[in-house]
């Protein structure tokens, strides 16, 4: 591809392009092999997911916060009601469940 002299609207003078940087490599080629190795052996996606170490993404990104914050709200009330719905110690001593001496004082 041939390089251009970019002309500014201001000058008339070119601005030259910038000189291309050889990079090193910053792993030696035995690290590199054993992390590509390792990268090929690493788990898909959706087997991370499964497994509740990504989150699905099914929901935009801006809307994730908001989707796990309902959810947990949820779970707290569902989770109130039950409690609520339990049965008292008196209730559980006349069905035979708990003995008189594992009631709790009131």
């Amino acid at each position: 591809m041939a390089s251009f002299p970019i002309w500014t609207s201001s000058s008339e003078t070119p601005i030259p392009p910038k000189p291309k940087v050889e990079r090193k490599l910053s792993v030696d080629p035995a690290t590199a092999a054993q992390l590509e190795k390792s990268l090929a052996h690493r788990p898909d996606k959706h087997e991370l997911i499964d497994r509740n170490i990504l989150k699905d993404d099914s929901v935009a990104p801006a809307l994730q916060a908001a989707k796990e914050k309902l959810q947990r709200s949820q779970l707290e009330d569902k989770l109130d009601q039950a409690l609520q719905a339990r049965p008292k110690p008196e209730e559980l001593v006349k069905e035979g469940i708990l003995k008189e001496t594992d009631v709790p004082p009131v």
